[in-house]
């Protein structure tokens, strides 16, 4: 049996500008903006599909594998 890993996203709250760009982009509306300060990932409704990272102009989202 092959176990199938999950993916999630992760941001660096110390460096993230808060530019909202990763918000607009996400399918699953797991990302908010924190205080005007920092993006926050909801981890329950990240799927890791990764569109996040992509978009983010200060790159400070990562997607990362994570147990099942």
């Amino acid at each position: 049996m092959r176990t199938v890993k999950k993916r999630k996203a992760s941001v660096d709250t110390a460096a993230c500008v808060a530019c909202g760009c990763c918000v607009k982009v996400c399918p699953k509306g797991a990302i908010a903006i924190y205080r005007g300060i920092r993006a926050e990932i909801d981890q329950e409704n990240c799927v890791g599909c990764g569109k996040c990272a992509k978009e983010c102009p200060a790159s400070v989202i990562t997607i990362r594998e994570v147990q099942p």
